[in-house]
């Protein structure tokens, strides 16, 4: 899928990067789905993990947004709110269409 679906105003990715540097950064995206929010950062991060309760979401992800070769990225099935790693791990974490 192109970069500007399906907010071709770049409103998502404006203030994503308005918010915050990726740059390098440690990256924990709750809520991942189909991987939609990471278009906007994932080529930017250190290293990106995407989890989601739903493991459907997360092949999408793998097969769509994750396919053109993110080297620095894992996908993990996981509930938010017994997430399986300590603390501190991550420079940023987005919760972003998760509500």
């Amino acid at each position: 899928m192109p970069d500007d679906f399906p907010d071709p105003e770049q409103i998502e990715n404006t203030i994503l990067h308005t918010l915050t540097d990726f740059r390098n950064a440690t990256t924990l995206e709750i809520g991942f789905g189909d991987g939609r929010m990471a278009r906007h950062y994932r080529h930017e991060t250190g290293w990106l993990i995407g989890v989601d309760v739903d493991e459907a979401e997360l092949r999408l992800a793998r097969d769509d947004y994750l396919k053109e070769g993110q080297r620095q990225a894992d996908l993990a099935q996981a509930d938010a709110g017994a997430l399986p790693f300590a603390a501190a791990s991550f420079d940023l974490v987005i919760f972003a269409w998760s509500l």
